[in-house]
Parts: C-alpha cells; sequence; structure tokens
C-alpha cells in the first residue's frame, strides 16, 4: 500500500516558480521549521514540536493562494501549458511539501501532540483542495486554455495531463448547477472527516488477551518471555507480531477462537457508524454527479473502466481458483482429522493459519520457525539492497546521525550506479511501539518533479511492523515478512527512481488499480535461489540456507495459495458489493454481507459475533478499488516472465523495468507501458502459473 497527494482531487504537478513566490510579502516564511524546507533539503524531524505542523500548514495554504492568484491574473488569450497547466501544480507542489511529512508523522510520532497536529493538517489540507478542486475560475481558467491552438496540438504527457484535469473537473461537478457543485463540496468535505476519523479509531485502537501457559503452548521460548507478565499469564495484543504467530501455533483452540473474535472485532464500537457514514455519503455524491454507483465512479479513469469489468475479472478468478481451494481445505481436513481423531468437514477462521502450518511440516516437513532463522532483519536488508542495486544500478548510502521521528528509524540516500549523482532519499521505520501505524505501507515524504533548479529528489519513508529484536533474539523475520518487505520497498522505489517531469504523475501516481503490480512483480525475488542465497543465512551460524531446505520451501509455495488467493477476491468482492448498489439503509448491514460473502467465497465459515469490515482499511482508503489488488497481480506476474526467461538477476532487464516502469510513473496509461515493457499483449497464463494452475 502507498499514500500520495491525489487521494482526493485531481491533480499535481511540477513547480517552476516556488522560490519566487515564497518571497511574496503577503506570505510570511515561518521561522525554523522542520516541515518547511529549502529546495532538495532534508525535514529535520528530531526537532519537530507541537505547533511546527500547524504553522507549516498555514503557511503551504497561504502560498498556495498566492499562486492561485497568479494564474487567475492571466488573460485568456495568454494562457499557455507553462502558465496556466504548470502553475496550477505549484500550488499542490507547496501543499504536497508539508502534507506528506505531516501525515507521515500522524502515523508513527510518538508524541500525541504532533500525531493529532498531523492529522488536523490533514483535514485542513484535504478541505482546501476540495475548495480548490470545485473553483469555478480556476475551471475557467483551464477550459479557455483547453480551446486554444497550443492545447489542441499537445502530446505525451501534455496532452494526458490537460484530459486527466479536465476528466477530473467532470467528476468534480463542473458542467452542473452551481447548487450541485456545492452539494459536492460540501460531501467531500464530509468524507474527508469520516476517513480520517475511520483510520484514527483503527490506529488508536487497542486490545489485549491474556492468555495462561496452557494456552500459549506451541508458540517459540522467546516469544512467550517477551510477553510474560507478572501474574504469569501472558499479554498478547492486536499488532501483527504478535497476532499472527499465535494464531499459527497456539495449540488451544479456544484462545485462538478469542483472539481471532477479538481481532476481527476491532473499532467496531465507532467504525461500524462510520463506515455507514462514508457509504451513505459516497452514495449521495455519485447521485449528485450523476453517476449510478460509486463503483462505476472510481473505475472511470481506472485501468478497468466500469464496473462490469471488475465483476467480470472477480467472478473468472473465482470460478478459476476454486477447484486450488478445494484441494487446499481438503489437505487441511486430512491433518485436522487425524489430530481430532474424528472426520473433520470445516476448517474454522481461527484454525485456517494453524493447520497451514501444521501441513507444512507434516507433508513438506517445512517448520516456519526454522525458516526465521535464516531471515535476521539485517541480513534481509543487505540482501534486499543487493538485489535492488543490482537490478536497477543504484548504490544506497546509509546517512550518520539522521534527522529522524524515532530513534528506530534509519535514513538512506539513492545514487545512481553511472553517473554517481543523487537520485533520492528514504527512510526506514521498520518496527511496532505503541500508537504507529499498524501495518506496512510507503509514505511519500517529498515527490520528485521537474523545476528550473533541476529535478526534486523524491524522498519515500518505508513503514512497518516487524518483530522488534529483543534482549533473547534478534529481529527475526518469517519469510511472509520477507516477502512484505521487498513489496513494500518495490513501492518505495517506485517513488524514489521516478523521473516524471509533472508531480502528478511521479512514483505511485498512477492508476490506482495498476499502483500494486510494480511492487507485487519484486516480490518474487523471495522465491528464487538466486537472490535468497544472497541473505537467506542462519542468524547465529551465518551459514547460508540449505538447498534442501529451500527446496522444501519453493515446493510448498502454493499451499493455500488457493484459499488464499480467494480470500483476497472476498474482499475485493466485499468491497466493491458495499459501493455497486448496495444501500446502507437497507435491511442489510455491512455485517450481513460480510458473512453472505465469506461463507459463499472463502472456505472459512463466518464467525458469528464479529465484524472485520469496522477495522479493513480498505474499505476507506481503497473504497471499490480493493480489487486492484489481485487486478495489479495479473500484470505483475507477467512482467516477472520476462525475468524468468531472461534470468531473475538479468541487469540489462533490470534497467529496463526502470527506465519503462518505474521512471515513467503515469506519464503513460499503464497497458501501454506494460506492452512496452513486455513486447508483447499481457496475458494470465504467467499468473496461473505462478498459483499452481498450468
Amino acid at each position: 500500500m502507498n499514500k500520495n497527494i491525489l487521494t482526493i482531487v485531481f491533480i499535481a504537478l511540477v513547480a517552476a516558480l516556488v522560490v519566487q513566490r515564497l518571497n511574496n510579502p503577503e506570505v510570511r516564511r515561518p521561522g525554523a521549521n522542520p516541515l518547511v524546507v529549502e529546495f532538495n533539503e532534508v525535514h529535520d524531524f528530531a526537532k519537530l514540536r507541537p505547533g511546527h505542523i500547524k504553522r507549516a500548514t498555514k503557511y503551504v495554504l497561504e502560498s498556495a493562494d498566492a499562486i492561485l492568484d497568479e494564474i487567475l491574473a492571466i488573460p485568456d488569450a495568454d494562457r499557455s501549458f507553462e502558465n496556466t497547466m504548470v502553475v496550477i501544480d505549484d500550488i499542490y507542489a507547496e501543499i504536497e511539501a508539508v502534507w506528506s511529512p505531516g501525515y507521515l508523522m500522524s502515523a508513527t510520532h510518538t508524541a500525541k501532540e504532533i500525531r493529532d497536529e498531523g492529522l488536523a493538517s490533514s483535514r485542513a489540507i484535504q478541505k482546501y483542495i476540495t475548495d480548490l478542486s470545485l473553483n469555478e475560475d480556476l475551471y475557467n481558467a483551464v477550459l479557455s486554455f483547453s480551446k486554444s491552438k497550443e492545447a489542441q496540438q499537445l502530446t505525451g504527457y501534455k496532452k494526458k495531463f490537460l484530459d486527466d484535469t479536465l476528466l477530473d473537473y467532470k467528476r468534480s461537478g463542473f458542467g452542473l448547477p452551481k447548487e450541485k457543485r456545492n452539494a459536492v463540496k460540501k460531501i467531500f468535505n464530509k468524507l474527508s472527516d469520516l476517513g480520517l476519523a475511520f483510520s484514527k479509531n483503527i490506529a488508536d485502537f487497542q486490545d489485549t488477551l491474556f492468555v495462561t501457559t496452557e494456552e500459549i503452548k506451541g508458540l517459540p521460548e522467546n516469544y512467550k518471555k517477551e510477553r510474560l507478565q507478572k501474574d504469569g499469564t501472558y499479554a498478547i495484543d492486536m499488532s501483527y507480531p504478535s497476532y499472527v504467530p499465535f494464531m499459527d501455533y497456539s495449540e488451544s483452540v479456544d484462545a485462538r477462537k478469542q483472539l481471532k473474535f477479538k481481532f476481527n472485532n476491532r473499532a467496531v464500537d465507532s467504525n461500524l457508524e462510520v463506515l455507514k457514514g462514508i457509504i451513505s455519503k459516497r452514495r449521495e455524491l455519485v447521485s449528485v454527479l450523476e453517476y449510478k454507483t460509486y463503483a462505476e465512479y472510481r473505475t472511470e479513469n481506472r485501468m478497468a473502466k466500469n464496473p462490469q469489468n471488475v465483476w467480470e475479472f472477480e467472478n473468472d478468478l473465482k470460478s478459476k481458483l476454486r477447484p486450488k481451494g478445494e484441494m487446499d481445505i481438503a489437505e487441511m481436513l486430512v491433518i485436522k482429522s487425524n489430530r481430532t481423531g474424528t472426520e473433520a468437514t470445516t476448517i474454522d477462521v481461527w484454525e485456517a493459519g494453524f493447520y497451514e502450518q501444521l501441513l507444512l511440516k507434516e507433508k513438506y516437513n517445512l517448520d516456519a520457525e526454522e525458516v526465521r532463522q535464516y531471515f535476521e532483519f539485517n541480513n534481509v536488508t543487505e540482501g534486499l539492497f543487493t538485489v535492488y542495486q543490482r537490478l536497477f544500478n543504484v548504490r544506497f548510502k546509509k546517512v550518520k546521525d539522521p534527522s529522524v521521528w524515532h530513534g528506530d528509524v534509519l535514513m538512506y540516500e539513492v545514487y545512481d550506479g553511472a553517473t554517481k549523482e543523487l537520485i533520492g532519499r528514504f527512510y526506514l521505520d521498520m518496527f511496532p511501539r505503541a500508537n504507529k501505524y499498524g501495518h506496512a505501507a510507503a509514505f511519500s515524504v517529498t515527490m520528485g518533479k521537474l523545476t528550473e533548479k533541476g529535478y526534486q529528489k523524491p524522498t519515500t519513508a518505508l513503514v512497518c511492523n516487524f518483530p522488534k529484536p529483543t534482549e533473547f533474539q534478534p529481529s527475526l523475520l518469517t519469510h511472509d515478512n520477507v516477502e512484505t518487505y521487498f513489496h513494500e520497498f518495490g513501492h518505495l522505489v517506485h517513488g524514489v527512481l521516478t523521473q516524471a517531469p509533472l508531480m502528478s504523475y511521479a512514483g505511485t501516481s498512477v492508476a490506482r488499480d495498476f499502483v500494486e503490480a510494480p511492487s507485487r512483480m519484486l516480490e518474487n525475488w523471495v522465491w528464487q535461489k538466486e537472490s535468497l542465497s544472497l541473505f537467506a543465512k542462519h542468524y547465529e551460524t551465518g551459514a547460508v540456507i540449505p538447498d534442501e531446505l529451500l527446496d522444501k520451501m519453493i515446493a510448498a509455495k502454493n499451499v493455500n495459495s488457493g484459499t488464499k488467493a480467494l480470500q483476497q477476491v472476498y474482499y475485493g468482492v466485499l468491497d466493491f458489493t458495499l459501493h455497486d448498489g448496495y444501500n446502507p439503509d437497507g435491511d442489510a448491514t455491512t455485517t450481513d454481507i460480510v458473512a453472505k460473502l465469506q461463507n459463499e467465497i472463502t472456505f472459512y465459515p463466518y464467525q458469528e459475533g464479529t465484524h472485520m469490515e469496522a477495522a479493513f482499511g480498505h474499505l476507506n482508503g481503497y473504497g471499490a478499488a480493493y480489487y486492484g489488488y489481485k487486478w495489479s497481480e495479473v500484470y505483475a506476474q507477467d512482467m516477472f516472465s520476462i525475468f524468468e526467461e531472461k534470468g531473475i538477476m538479468n541487469e540489462e532487464q533490470g534497467m529496463r523495468y526502470r527506465k519503462i516502469i518505474l521512471e515513467k510513473g503515469g506519464t503513460e496509461a499503464p497497458l501501454n507501458l506494460v506492452r512496452e515493457f513486455l513486447g508483447r499483449e499481457s496475458n494470465s497464463d504467467a499468473f496461473l502459473r505462478s498459483m499452481g494452475l498450468e
């Protein structure tokens, strides 16, 4: 997953004249402020204090107003791409410079005052952008330029940018009566507030299951030591490093059931109503904009183009994956039957991970705990760096004593391997802590763009929650953790290696149903002997992972691939169902939909009394777009087929991928980029093969 400025509105582009505008006497630059930096300077996060984000936000919004005045002052006859379209982005460039680091702080900073200030900043900025997107004078300026001779002759990314801008104006209500545009504005603002509340409720939620010595049986000793309480119980919280191992290894059926119940009821007291409000407001929005459903609205400017194509995609996947899912369940039922001494007919949701681990151990003699011994965090990081540096001809240089928001955070500079030029920077915030964003994601800090001073060096922060080193043990990652690391780092390099001339198309600013493809493609390296041998080393002995263990891992790669893929289909269908005709004021609740679809699509019956949708953050951030994960994966696997054919460490293909996919960002339609990289039309053959479906 990733975050950038385009979560609400239409555009962002390249700043060319910002420096001059900063000297506008009407806009007072704040004193020393970590969030207000000079061109290509780094943020001084360690000096961030309460009040800084608030003052920086006020400053950039005033600067944005000054730039807006410049645009509107230009006579229609004198409008050009440079003085109208490019300058429009100067507004968004100003805003992004504070929005991105402020949003990152709302998700990661230890001080509540600063997290709250970052959240308030996001609210203020999103409201400003909503207002700006509905500014009739600005719309008329763009419309006037679009009728000019220059506009009619635009090609490439410039034509795409103008076309995208006009489409987004349409999607913001222009062309409708003024009273409807005012209604759209109010709805956007309300949706912004609801979305931020939904995310905050998830982030703030805390709960713990206290278990006995008997109930924690099956977990590694280090896991137990870290959670042992003074009264002899063990505290299992809802963070992934705590939750996932317990669900996979605890031999207590009742304890796993209780933990699953708690986990699938996170934020339920607050977010069920918030979610209902989000869905209702989205229905209201598209009604005003004269779309049939929110799904139709969301797919219009994406690869899918319309809901019908999404439904066909999901239904096709469901039917093709069903036989593999049946095979997966049958294998686990055999294990369960043998273990319980009775003929098992069902695998419950709190049993899936447990029996998968038993299957891996009994059928493939694969012990996930044994595998973890070979994936110590620092070794994995070094190996990941080696893979990415070699493929894309870049070099990562660790920054000594960086100014960061927490002591765990590391900072790196990225240099081009050929020119030795600084390309960009990134941060790594990899371990859990209280009140930190609980998943894994790449956050923009500074977006790339071409300016008259040169190219703005992009910066991205990778935020994860891997097991933290303790006095008992270093950070040992599961293989799933390693896959997540490679995936999210794929988002990171997409952002850092961009060379798109417009900020609106920089890095991950691509069609939402393509954004996961570049990162999904790069997950494949965690399954290849050639790349794994670079970093899979025993944390105590330093011995490279044995071929025998690697062979077992690869042989077991598609264990439960069908059930897992169907789980993703379920999430996608759930998301799309709630946004393609569902009425939240009707008889069926969101939980009714959850239960129905889980029972229909997955092989794990719905657990009564649970409400997973309350903490399913993607319903907010992705709304009618979660299908994009599997949609992207089809293209990802097709692109990886080139490396399968040419060599997974083939530097020539790596550079082609960097130049065609990563550097171009959203400057061209994704399908065109994929076609250029493949040298042919895309198909699903490689995806089905990767699932074990020949």
